[in-house]
């Protein structure tokens, strides 16, 4: 790398460093992250263990938005000056720590850039994902097991828990409907981008005439509700069922009648778990999951609230697809609020999502704040 590329790299970042100080609000934590220490230094601070663990939690975020911003600025300052003594005198030795700590730096940054764009309330939760196939019967149901493969390699490449809560099987094969969960840094800010409808276009594996075929299937994200978020739910409300599991899960899974199905009735909403070994483990899944559809449903409901109050309506079709993926006649990966495109389909069907999802994050900030 060239000196000249290297100190352009350098006044870039400093700029770049001066609009993160600003939208990350570095002054403003530093003073929030001493008024909560102060509150944690409170004889009665734990007499509410869950309210205290919440601030600290959220001390703690705050404290690893300044340090990780910290730590890029004091990079960027010993670079100006390993960058100085370079330019004054060639040394070779320093010449190649100059370009490895500029490329550390520059990832380093990269990094702390990506994590600002997890500023939504509940980003760092973990996640419910659900698959629903379209129509179009085990076309469609082929695609929603491909997309639960795919999120399920993502999730493992993030190093993340993944396990399937419910599944059913499709008729001939895919699924006809599939919930996971994922439980690691961030789950649900990353997740989230993959809420809609996704599509497919190929040459049909189920068609003798290897026609090009155009499924779908919907995906439904949601945060994990934990104790900290007050959510009251009647048992009267509640119908609880139990059933025989079937699908993956070992040979006890068909012994005894240990999945639960719980239908709210007042919103008509039903989940269900058969991914733990008891009943009443899988009641309390269910329950979790019951938690946070249904705070989802609020959340929609206020931001619906929202919308006609300021008069803006949007049509949600089947067809509205936030992402399309070709694999015949050619093969490309869009998606159509980012625009960001991919010619390796494979790839993000092995589960390489990052680029794709970071892509969608910066214009859904971006769009936040504009």
């Amino acid at each position: 790398m060239e000196l000249y590329e290297i100190k352009s790299g350098l006044e870039k970042a400093c700029l770049l460093l001066d609009e993160l100080h600003v939208s990350a609000n570095i002054d403003v934590l530093k003073r929030e992250i001493e008024g909560l220490s102060v509150k944690t230094m409170d004889e009665h601070f734990w007499d509410d263990g869950v309210a205290a663990t919440k601030i600290y939690n959220e001390m703690n975020d705050m404290k690893k938005t300044v340090e990780s911003y910290e730590d890029c600025r004091r990079r960027y300052d010993e670079l100006i000056e390993l960058y100085d003594y370079v330019k004054d005198d060639d040394d070779p030795e320093f010449r190649n720590a100059l370009e490895d700590d500029y490329q550390v730096f520059n990832e380093r940054l990269e990094e702390f850039e990506k994590t600002l764009l997890f500023n939504e309330p509940y980003d760092n939760k973990d996640a419910i994902l659900e698959i629903h196939p379209g129509a179009g019967g085990t076309e469609s149901q082929d695609w929603a097991d491909m997309l639960m493969r795919m999120y399920m390699r993502y999730g493992e490449k993030k190093g993340w828990k993944v396990r399937v809560e419910d599944y059913l099987a499709g008729d001939e094969a895919g699924v006809k409907s599939v919930t996971l969960s994922f439980s690691g840094y961030h789950a649900y800010g990353h997740l989230k981008a993959e809420k809609g409808v996704h599509r497919l276009v190929r040459i049909s594996p189920f068609d003798a005439n290897k026609r090009r075929h155009t499924s779908f299937a919907s995906v439904e994200v949601m945060p994990v509700i934990d104790d900290t978020i007050d959510l009251n739910i009647d048992p009267n409300d509640l119908r609880i069922d139990t059933y025989r599991a079937s699908g993956a899960g070992g040979q006890h899974i068909n012994k005894t009648d240990s999945a639960v199905r719980i239908t709210h009735i007042p919103t008509n909403t039903v989940v269900t778990s058969q991914s733990q070994r008891s009943q009443i483990q899988n009641r309390e899944e269910a329950m979790r999951l019951l938690k946070s559809k249904l705070y989802l449903l609020m959340q929609e409901e206020h931001a619906k609230k929202l919308s006609e109050i300021a008069g803006v309506k949007k049509s949600i079709e089947w067809g509205s697809q936030i992402r399309s993926y070709v694999l015949h006649p050619y093969s490309m990966v869009k998606d159509h609020r980012s625009s960001y495109e991919s010619s390796q389909p494979k790839l993000i069907l092995d589960g390489d999502l990052d680029d794709m999802i970071y892509a969608y994050l910066k214009v859904h900030v971006k769009g936040e704040n504009s």
